[in-house]
């Protein structure tokens, strides 16, 4: 596996962005990995490396990178929210400066680079995402329908609220086949917004399981936090692994 920083031009600047890959040149089946709100860091790094070891090219591009870029914001090793609140706070800036507009249009532009490379296969993609990024998965399979044949969302946040540019309303768009893990304990993503969720793709006509991961909160496949869950970590592989290997070209 090899792992390499690289960056990615866009209309409003540069995104600083990590890409995993196997080994040699060879293409493989391109996947977008969507970062957590604590974004480009080693753990998150490391996810990407063992996505990549099951045979993908893995971009993971800072979606702050208009604030900064990455480490947007000093991180301890190990990220406890309860004991150390400010780091929500100090990451809120960052967050401000990517609207639903700026996250669709950065989609086209990581899509287009994946397209580009000679370490990827022609055809369509997959999408990833964690926290924030499930909902940035969810929009993208929405606005490229014809680029994207899978996506999933893990411990997603605000995926099916009541407001007026919600994840959710973007249903009737999709045509890839979609996988969410909800986290059980999660204030972001309770059981009336799952529930939503799951009523809008289904009223759509889109291919899509969600599950619940019993007693998992919001954040459990990120070792380098207090949310981290192992059973729900490796659940969670499976079934990316799963979704992955039947929706993309084969290398």
């Amino acid at each position: 596996m090899q792992g390499t920083l690289v960056t990615v031009p866009t209309p409003d600047g540069t995104a600083d962005a990590y890409l995993a890959r196997p080994e040699g040149s060879a293409p493989h089946p391109a996947v977008l990995m969507y970062m957590d709100a604590f974004g480009l860091r080693p753990h998150l790094k490391g996810m990407a490396d063992r996505l990549a070891s099951a045979g993908y090219t893995v971009l993971v591009p800072n979606v702050f990178y208009r604030h900064s870029p990455a480490p947007v914001v000093e991180l301890p090793e190990f990220i406890n929210p309860a004991e150390r609140p400010e780091i929500f706070q100090s990451l809120r800036p960052a967050a401000q400066t990517l609207t639903p507009e700026a996250a669709v249009r950065d989609a086209g532009v990581y899509l287009d680079w994946l397209a580009d490379s000679p370490l990827t296969l022609d055809g369509p993609v997959g999408v990833t995402g964690y926290c924030m990024g499930a909902a940035l998965a969810l929009r993208t399979a929405a606005t490229h329908p014809d680029r994207v044949a899978a996506a999933a969302g893990f411990h997603g946040g605000y995926l099916a609220t009541d407001a007026p540019d919600s994840p959710h309303l973007l249903a009737d768009r999709i045509t890839a086949e979609l996988y969410f893990g909800h986290a059980d304990r999660d204030s972001t993503n309770p059981a009336e917004q799952i529930d939503r969720l799951d009523k809008a793709l289904t009223a759509a006509g889109v291919r899509h399981r969600g599950e619940v991961y019993p007693g998992a909160h919001h954040g459990f496949t990120q070792a380098d936090t207090a949310m981290y869950d192992a059973e729900a970590t490796q659940r969670h592989w499976a079934a990316l692994l799963d979704l992955l290997g039947r929706t993309l070209p084969s290398s």
